[in-house]
């Protein structure tokens, strides 16, 4: 990184603790307002299980709305931990350390908000959402279908949720070590059973680096296969015409690293101007995932384009009156528009520009953008796929999400900046070993006439 900072580890442990030993003045206020926002979206959750699903906007044949959308959408975000933490450490991207264990959180905290978003809410009966993980009835022969993609989800999820876990938790033993030894009382007590006798040995060491090269690996089929099964959700109906496709999965995929990546690059961005950590991430860092989304999004352009080829080459009437709903009639057309406007014709063009790319407030109004359009995409996808009256279809009826829908769905993102928030209260959103193995490794080599640093490594 050009810009770089050498710090000591006093002064490193003294920035990145801030938020943990000290209390931020904005921390208890952003608090108090999400938590009132989830607060009023669990009870509009306990008003739709007291009078039932009637209470929604959805209706016949659109069984799916707002609840699906944001299933998919926060699956996609979830792809942050993965594309970041996984595939960089693996390449030993250096510009990763500042920034891996806030996608990891973001990652964890995204998944519960999925499985908060559709599956427990979409049945009708949550208390009912274990039979479909186990068969059940043995007595009677009744089983669940185990060729649903549905059956398939819960499986995935919890796979990628627990692996997630992991990654976080290992990656956080050196960090409370540290905490651990600048706390009293009970703090004292709690942070030293946390860090399970972490005390820096070289064995230690060896084994937590192992762990998390393990994990790294590990957990990339994982990453493939859960947007994967969640595209089959849509690509093994029946039904809706425009979702027979098999560019789906990879599609899928890339569409969610598009919108995970850029949650990152916000957070990063909100990290810089909430706990001031600019000597961490620096318009470097900013500069890097820049142009790792450029290459992100016009792959997902591309793929987009795909799906569009194959929906028009075969010429079939149902397809093209799929399509002729989607781009040409309103208010769809209107969202179509939208849609592309911020998923990639606004974003990427600014990411051209490398004094874009290192501004905060450019880099914070684009990755906006783009999960703004990433939504939207994921709601033309659904919607109109469902709401054309197809065969064997006895009833046509539209879609209008009701205030239940709407307040469910700000509770799942009032989740996870909760969960964010509460996490930096009581761990370090940057890890502090990563940081200064950084530091220890670093230095300045001369190539001809210029002075560059340089990583060094074993």
């Amino acid at each position: 990184m050009q810009e770089h900072v050498q710090l000591d580890q006093k002064q490193i442990n003294k920035e990145l603790l801030n938020g943990v030993l000290q209390m931020p003045k904005w921390w208890p206020g952003a608090t108090a307002v999400v938590l009132v926002i989830f607060i009023v979206g669990l009870c509009a959750f306990g008003y739709m299980l007291n009078k039932g699903v009637g209470v929604t906007g959805l209706n016949r044949p659109v069984y799916w709305g707002f609840f699906m959308v944001n299933f998919v959408f926060w699956i996609g975000i979830s792809h942050a931990g993965i594309m970041i933490s996984a595939i960089l450490r693996l390449t030993q991207a250096e510009w990763r350390r500042p920034v891996t264990r806030a996608a990891e959180v973001l990652t964890v905290f995204s998944l519960m908000a999925a499985l908060m978003a559709a599956p427990l809410v979409h049945v009708g009966r949550p208390w009912r959402a274990d039979l479909w993980v186990f068969p059940y009835d043995f007595a009677r022969g009744v089983w669940i279908n185990i060729r649903s993609p549905f059956i398939w989800d819960p499986s995935a999820v919890m796979t990628y949720l627990t692996a997630s876990t992991l990654f976080v938790l290992v990656a956080l033993l050196p960090d409370l070590a540290i905490i651990r030894d600048r706390s009293k009382g009970f703090t004292r007590v709690a942070y030293s059973v946390m860090c399970l006798g972490w005390r820096g040995t070289p064995r230690q060491w060896k084994l937590q680096a192992v762990a998390g090269i393990l994990l790294s690996a590990l957990v990339l089929p994982v990453f493939v296969s859960v947007h994967s099964i969640v595209s089959w959700d849509f690509a093994v109906q029946i039904g809706p015409e425009a979702w027979h496709s098999t560019i789906f999965a990879p599609y899928f995929i890339i569409g969610a690293i598009h919108s995970g990546v850029s949650a990152v690059a916000t957070v990063m961005v909100l990290m810089v101007w909430l706990w001031g950590w600019k000597n961490y991430i620096t318009p470097d860092h900013l500069d890097a995932i820049g142009r790792l989304l450029i290459i992100v999004a016009t792959t997902w352009f591309f793929f987009f384009f795909l799906e569009w080829v194959f929906a028009l080459y075969s010429l079939e009437a149902p397809e093209l009156a799929m399509r002729d709903l989607q781009v040409f009639q309103w208010p769809w057309s209107g969202l179509f528009v939208l849609f592309l406007l911020t998923a990639f014709f606004i974003p990427v063009p600014m990411w051209l520009f490398r004094n874009l790319r290192r501004s905060l407030w450019a880099m914070f109004i684009s990755t906006i953008l783009v999960n703004v359009g990433m939504w939207l995409e994921r709601f033309l996808i659904i919607i109109p796929g469902t709401m054309r009256r197809g065969h064997m279809i006895f009833d046509w009826g539209s879609y209008h999400p009701s205030l239940i829908e709407i307040l469910m769905v700000a509770m799942t993102f009032a989740w996870v900046i909760l969960g964010m928030l509460l996490f930096s209260k009581v761990f370090p959103l940057i890890p502090l070993f990563d940081i200064k193995e950084a530091m220890v490794g670093r230095d300045e080599i001369k190539v001809g006439r210029k002075t560059v640093p340089a990583s060094i490594r074993e």
